[in-house]
């Protein structure tokens, strides 16, 4: 009964939080910034009636197949990272220095090298450079989460394997996998908002690219469509904040059982 009512109180925080947000925008958007073309919410709502959820998940079916890509290109090289890094002890700096280099690259200035590098023709109306920033863009997370997750292992386990005869590698499987599950999903979470981030950007700057989140959002730009931009953000947030939700529910279906042992 405790949790419940635990629950429904963050649940009633969470609706009062957006009703009172919803008034302010409201308020705000024919009041005292009235001039500045912000529309009211429902000036979004009808905007996304008039639209139509077709038109929505036409667009968003290029950019999430892009973020996809990226978020299992990127995550693959992170976690393979990761592993020589336990493994490798010596290439531990080289590696994390590349990480760092990675989170560190102005998308501004990436986007058009990888643009010029994949000009190629578009094949099924995807962006190779949106998929490669998407790619870039969860490399860094991964890389740190998944090597704090397996330093987190318990030494006494660790000490045991290696009593046993164990090699680092048996170590490896046996604790540090099992032990880095909380925290890799942790990082998993924050990574897939970040793809999606980085293909929408991709798309942005690929003007190669017809259909997709990014052309649709650049087209509303020049086209003064305030309405048709606030309903694209707000529904990015929401893909992303599903994604997050998603794999946080796999992570409390997945770690209960992980305690970091044999």
């Amino acid at each position: 009964m405790r949790l419940s009512r635990e629950r429904l109180h963050t649940i009633g925080v969470g609706v009062l939080g957006i009703v009172v947000l919803l008034a302010f925008w409201w308020l705000a958007a024919t009041t005292f910034l009235a001039g500045h073309q912000i529309p009211t919410p429902v000036d979004v709502v009808d905007k996304f009636h008039e639209r139509g959820f077709g038109y929505y998940r036409k667009i968003f079916s290029v950019t999430l197949e892009e973020a996809a890509k990226g978020y299992l290109y990127g995550v693959a090289i992170a976690l393979v990272l990761a592993v020589v890094v336990m493994l490798v002890p010596r290439l531990a700096p080289v590696i994390m220095q590349f990480a760092v280099i990675t989170y560190c690259l102005p998308i501004v200035v990436l986007a058009p090298i990888l643009i010029v590098v994949n000009d190629i023709p578009v094949e099924g109306g995807t962006s190779a450079t949106a998929t490669d920033l998407a790619a870039i863009s969860v490399i860094f997370t991964t890389v740190v989460g998944a090597v704090l997750g397996f330093r987190s292992a318990d030494q006494t386990s660790l000490d045991v394997v290696e009593v046993y005869g164990g090699s680092r590698w048996q170590q490896f499987t046996r604790v540090r996998v099992i032990a880095s599950l909380p925290a890799l999903f942790t990082t998993l979470q924050i990574a897939a908002p970040a793809a999606f981030l980085g293909a929408l950007l991709g798309e942005y700057f690929d003007k190669h690219l017809v259909i997709g989140v990014g052309p649709s959002l650049y087209l509303a730009q020049n086209n003064r469509e305030t309405a048709l931009v606030w309903t694209l953000g707000f529904s990015c947030a929401i893909v992303s904040g599903l994604a997050y939700f998603i794999i946080g529910l796999m992570g409390r279906a997945v770690t209960p059982w992980s305690k970091g042992t044999p």
